[in-house]
């Protein structure tokens, strides 16, 4: 398979339209039992852009998707892209109190809704947006009569084509504005050095683990759509679908986070001959440890390349390369080093640059970078400080660049990939009637990566149990978040000021382990 040439579209806008022209015949998105030619997409993105103008909506306007992956969420994407409006996808598994802060929080004026999830806008405690579309046949005939041609509308790659929801160590979720030019510039820098160490090539068949509501998932999808290959969009990932659609679509490239791999291998049966088609296989979101990867090289028995980055970078601005995944090796435990064109730097607490092998916090430098927390100027200005993300991690660069994480400064819990924050869990856990106060942190897990640990002081003359405490997180937030256990304390460890000592409840679990993530 040849390379593909990076010549063509500059924004997501264009993308379809490109396309259309040179491949129109070519799958883009294979869905099911379902498949979406590249002209197919660029007609009906056409005429959703169209369809979207139709309802009243204009460049700017927030558009959000509650559903799970089908080709419908690509054809919504690019109709967004071309109409300048901004899309939001949403994350399916959360409950309707988190739903209804992302969609009023971010304005959304037209709410794309998949029937399995009507449930959870009827239980909102927010009225819903003034434009409710049911996926399907309704969907269809929304669009139908609308036109298929280019809706013209001025698109340049700084202007905002996404916002993604992530939580914050506030207890609410952020949206993440992303431009048209997050999901270019990191593809444009390795072409403009020649690095293949991620590659999109002429015949590639891509799977997309990563759901699309994780900019993850989303930047995988576009780069791949950017390059003419063909996307296969899972539903929502399940391992023994996954192998399945790998031998029997002959897929080539794949993106997961470790949970997945770990799942993939573990399902009865499962050996070499199911990956046989596969050449590289990009994973993040989490670290991976080195006994999975180890097994992951020599069952998959292709090249692997670990990204590392956040919503707030555009995805990806650190990789580590195939090449750089020797077993055993001394880069094994690394994340990676920056891009062409990307710079990080690792600072004290007082913003100061540190030596290689110091460790501080870890700040990147890309050209994808967010154009802003929406609606938040000081949380924002906080993050991006002259064109440099502060990430929350800590972590130490080497004297040849490579970066390693060491911790997590923001105290976020990885749940397979999941970002987890314990103010948010913390805060439901507190409006108990019979919980005093609550502490929450991450375990290592092995199947998962970490767990959510919960510490509970619970209120004077007062003893929940845990199934108790469940039954009242259920409702209230998504099952990733739900801790796995509970463990009751007479009272929560702080420091003089009053700042509770949450690293001490870690260390617990962590003990002296250079790397306190997993």
């Amino acid at each position: 398979m040849d390379k593909l040439h990076h010549a063509g579209p500059r924004t997501l806008a264009e993308t379809t339209g490109f396309h259309a022209r040179h491949r129109p015949a070519t799958p883009a998105v294979h869905c099911e039992d379902r498949t979406l030619t590249y002209g197919q997409l660029h007609a009906e993105s056409n005429r959703v852009a169209h369809a979207l103008r139709a309802a009243g909506l204009t460049p700017g306007d927030r558009v959000a998707y509650l559903g799970k992956e089908s080709e419908h969420y690509y054809e919504i994407l690019f109709g967004c892209a071309k109409s300048g409006t901004v899309l939001v996808p949403v994350n399916w598994r959360l409950t309707a109190p988190e739903v209804s802060h992302i969609l009023q929080d971010s304005g959304t004026r037209l709410l794309f809704l998949e029937d399995e999830f009507a449930p959870v806008v009827e239980k909102m405690p927010a009225e819903p947006p003034e434009t409710v579309v049911a996926l399907g046949e309704p969907f269809a005939a929304w669009k139908a009569s609308r036109p298929d041609t280019e809706p013209g509308v001025p698109v340049t790659p700084d202007t905002p084509v996404a916002q993604l929801y992530t939580s914050g160590t506030t207890g609410l979720p952020k949206g993440v504005v992303l431009a048209h030019r997050s999901f270019f510039a990191i593809r444009d820098a390795l072409a403009s050095e020649g690095l293949d160490w991620i590659d999109w090539r002429t015949g590639d068949i891509a799977l997309v683990g990563i759901p699309g509501f994780h900019v993850g998932g989303l930047w995988w999808a576009t780069q791949n759509l950017n390059a003419g290959t063909t996307v296969v969009a899972m539903r929502a990932f399940a391992a023994r679908q996954a192998v399945g659609l790998i031998r029997d679509l002959g897929v080539t490239t794949a993106c997961v986070v470790p949970a997945m791999l770990r799942m993939m291998l573990t399902e009865p049966g499962v050996g070499a001959r199911d990956f046989a088609t596969l050449r590289k296989t990009v994973y993040g979101g989490s670290p991976i440890s080195e006994a999975l990867l180890e097994e992951s090289i020599a069952v998959l028995g292709c090249e692997f390349a670990q990204i590392y980055g956040l919503t707030e970078t555009g995805n990806t601005a650190v990789c580590l390369p195939p090449a750089a995944h020797v077993p055993g090796g001394p880069l094994m435990q690394a994340a990676g080093r920056p891009y062409p064109g990307v710079r990080a730097k690792v600072i004290d607490g007082r913003g100061r640059e540190l030596p290689p092998g110091a460790v501080g916090e870890v700040c990147l430098a890309t050209p994808a970078h967010m154009v802003e927390y929406w609606g938040l100027p000081d949380r924002t200005a906080e993050t991006l400080v002259d064109g440099w993300i502060h990430t929350g991690d800590a972590g130490c660069i080497d004297a040849d660049g490579y970066i390693f994480i060491r911790d997590r400064i923001k105290d976020a819990i990885l749940v397979a990939g999941e970002n987890v924050y314990p103010a948010e869990i913390e805060n439901v856990l507190e409006g108990h009637p019979e919980v005093a106060e609550a502490v929450v942190v991450g375990a290592p897990d092995e199947r998962w990566g970490e767990y959510v640990h919960a510490f509970v002081v619970p209120a004077p003359g007062r003893r929940p149990g845990p199934r108790d405490l469940h039954t009242f997180l259920v409702p209230r937030l998504a099952g990733f978040k739900l801790p796995a256990r509970y463990e009751f304390i007479d009272r929560v460890p702080r420091n003089p000021s009053g700042k509770i000592l949450r690293r001490e409840l870690r260390d617990r679990f962590w003990g002296d382990a250079a790397r306190k993530v997993n």
